[in-house]
């Protein structure tokens, strides 16, 4: 029988903690969930390890070390209303739920979001509202955020989710320009967003999250 929590607090000892992630609400919710619970059955082996999961469809769940540094870099706290775009089966979004005050989690994939709903409720995500629809339109109705976190890699921040930002908020999203992807962290004032580097990471680009392509002849 495999040991999935020795194997948990590995990953938190050797991926999580050397890249400089301390904070003990993130050590804390990644010690404590079970990731293996939220990955597909036929990948619950490499549930902890140092890659990506794929999921399909250009989709995946974010390796351990660039989710943590992503959620370091948000400086989340426990008053915060969190917008988890891209949510899959529903780990980031149960970990958010463990240091923020309510999440409202993304999946545009209907199977997914239905499985994710049940694994939150079985965990206990009592504060997670799970909203299916394109990743690309957020979900409006529960905004504005005071933090959007973007379960995969963008091209362009679509107006229709930067307009979900409450003033003062923080965005926190994989800008990816070809193979080359940053972690960037978009403040917005004054109604507009200006972006800071927090550091090298990538992840497929989502549906919706591409620059529109302009083609001459």
């Amino acid at each position: 029988m495999t040991d999935f929590a020795t194997r948990r607090r590995m990953m938190v000892d050797t991926q999580v903690r050397p890249s400089d992630v301390t904070e003990f609400p993130i050590i804390d919710a990644m010690l404590s969930l079970p990731r293996e619970a939220f990955v597909p059955r036929d990948k619950i082996e490499a549930a902890y390890a140092e890659d990506q999961i794929e999921l399909g469809g250009g989709r995946v769940i974010l390796d351990p070390r660039c989710f943590a540094k992503m959620l370091d870099a948000a400086n989340l706290n426990n008053k915060d209303l969190v917008l988890d775009i891209g949510a899959g089966f529903g780990y980031s979004s149960a970990i958010i739920a463990r240091i923020a005050e309510a999440v409202v989690a993304v999946e545009d994939d209907e199977a997914r979001a239905q499985e994710a709903q049940d694994l939150l409720t079985e965990h206990h995500a009592d504060n997670v509202i799970l909203h299916r629809g394109p990743l690309v339109d957020g979900a409006d109705e529960h905004g504005p955020y005071d933090v959007i976190m973007i379960e995969g890699g963008i091209e362009t921040l679509p107006d229709s989710i930067a307009a979900q930002l409450k003033d003062g908020g923080r965005v926190v999203a994989i800008f990816m320009d070809r193979a080359l992807g940053t972690v960037r962290v978009g403040y917005k004032l004054d109604g507009k967003i200006s972006w800071r580097y927090a550091f090298n990471a990538g992840a497929p680009v989502l549906d919706g999250f591409e620059k529109t392509r302009s083609f001459a002849l």
